[in-house]
């Protein structure tokens, strides 16, 4: 630390401390508590020229009691407020959660951190939240049993209380009907809860709400909030080698998965994988078993798109889940239309003409006008879109009152991502990363919210001992019309 003067306009300041082991904007912006000059607009003269921000003190060759000039305009003098500061500590805590730009963290009440994590990544979706408050106490259908309706009860009551508070809140009673719901939580090693796997807690809960929050009397697959907003439609062909068999068949999923392999290195990749897989099963036409090939496509898309990397297999040697360590990265958005069926991909032909040209006109760029022919293909298909999604899956999530009508596009932003830091599925450490709304990303670290960039999200792709992406969840983009 040594001390210099500064000379500016009329003024001499003597004395001023230069500590050389922090950048030159440090140095700023003591001078602009003295001299009331922004960094910004500050012209220091030193060897060689102009100061920068990021110089190299060393190499300047400033010295104790050296004369330094500045030149630069001060900023006015600003006037007292006509009302005094409120700090945001002082503020009602609804408006608390305004200001800090994220909601509350959850207490780690025990190797909870892979059940605070999926919490986290799914009160990010604002229409999940929608539904579960739209669900009362005394709205359970007979279908539901008990513990279903208490646990769908226990999480709308969270995620009301993260909304309201910057505090951490301790989930208790959530872990409380958790643990009676699905017993496996509550297993006691030693007698302390044992870390349990994030993902079969991501599945349980959405499997519970979608029981409980379809509408009272509706058939299984209409007015299912859950299904709508996470359901993944898969149509798939098997067929064997062998003797030439051949079928079809469809399912709804909640994720995708992701397989992982020697040959994988990028999601997309991954993402093929899981969509095939080999099955043995009985051969009618040849009188034994044989192996059956199942290729799967995307037959309707949710509003939130949720993707499982498979890093954790049994290994028969040690007894446990071992932990696959690849690194497999991902996209900040992702376009799905190379895994959907032909149906689809012509559903989407259009929504995602539109998005280009919205994007285009953010650019200046000229828009492509639809010719006649196209719109009446359009009009053909709007018409075959809706005698097909008569008795099938919503390929979106269910419109609010006054809610324009929105189509898929089969583009998607990355939301949430839910990681792991260890070796074992069953033991380690979950965390979840979230999007605000804001567009700035929280690391909710139990109890400890801290903010992050997209760089950090992006590096959670694995590869070594940090945390690495285990859950990921996209948005749609989604068009009016």
């Amino acid at each position: 630390m040594i001390t210099v003067s500064i000379k500016w306009q009329k003024e001499l300041f003597k004395g001023v401390e230069l500590d050389m082991t922090q950048p030159p904007y440090v140095f700023k912006c003591q001078l602009f508590d003295l001299t009331g000059v922004p960094p910004e607009r500050q012209k220091i003269m030193v060897k060689g020229g102009l100061l920068k921000d990021d110089a190299d003190w060393s190499t300047l060759g400033v010295k104790a009691g050296q004369k330094l000039m500045m030149m630069g305009t001060a900023d006015e003098i600003v006037k007292s407020p006509e009302k005094g500061t409120v700090f945001v500590e002082d503020l009602p805590e609804e408006e608390q959660v305004i200001a800090v730009g994220h909601t509350a963290g959850l207490f780690n009440l025990g190797n909870t951190c892979y059940m605070n994590s999926t919490l986290q990544c799914l009160h990010s979706v604002p229409e999940l939240k929608s539904a579960l408050i739209k669900y009362s106490h005394s709205g359970r259908s007979n279908d539901v049993d008990q513990t279903s309706h208490m646990l769908t009860i226990a999480t709308r009551d969270l995620f009301n209380e993260l909304d309201k508070s910057v505090k951490a809140v301790a989930p208790m009673q959530f872990w409380m009907v958790l643990r009676k719901k699905y017993p496996q939580f509550g297993q006691l090693h030693n007698g302390v809860f044992m870390q349990q796997d994030a993902e079969e807690c991501w599945a349980q809960l959405l499997y519970t709400l979608s029981q409980s929050l379809r509408s009272p009397g509706s058939s299984e697959n209409l007015d299912d909030a859950v299904k709508a907003l996470f359901g993944i439609e898969l149509s798939s062909r098997v067929h064997c080698q062998e003797s030439s068999e051949e079928s079809s068949e469809t399912e709804s999923v909640y994720s995708l998965k992701c397989h992982i392999s020697h040959e994988v290195n990028h999601l997309h990749e991954g993402l093929k994988h899981g969509l095939k897989s080999e099955l043995e099963k009985a051969s009618p036409a040849l009188g034994r078993s044989a192996i059956f090939l199942k290729e799967s496509c995307i037959n309707a898309l949710p509003r939130y798109l949720t993707v499982q990397f498979v890093r954790f297999f049994w290994k028969r040697e040690s007894n446990q889940k071992a932990k696959i360590l690849r690194k497999v990265g991902y996209p900040l958005v992702l376009d799905v239309y190379d895994f959907c069926s032909d149906d689809l991909r012509k559903k989407l032909e259009s929504p995602r003409q539109i998005l280009r040209n919205e994007e285009g006109k953010k650019f200046g760029l000229k828009v492509t006008e639809k010719s006649s022919v196209d719109k009446e293909s359009d009009a053909q298909m709007a018409d075959a879109e809706g005698s097909s999604n008569g008795g099938g899956e919503p390929s979106v999530a269910p419109m609010e009152e006054g809610e324009k009508e929105t189509q898929m596009t089969g583009i998607y932003d990355l939301v949430a991502v839910l990681t792991h830091k260890g070796r074992s599925a069953d033991s380690g450490h979950y965390v979840g990363w979230v999007k605000q709304e804001n567009g700035k990303w929280i690391e909710y670290d139990d109890d400890n919210p801290k903010p992050r960039v997209e760089d950090d999200i992006t590096k959670l792709s694995g590869g070594g001992d940090w945390h690495m992406a285990y859950i990921i969840m996209y948005k749609a983009r989604v068009v009016s019309v």
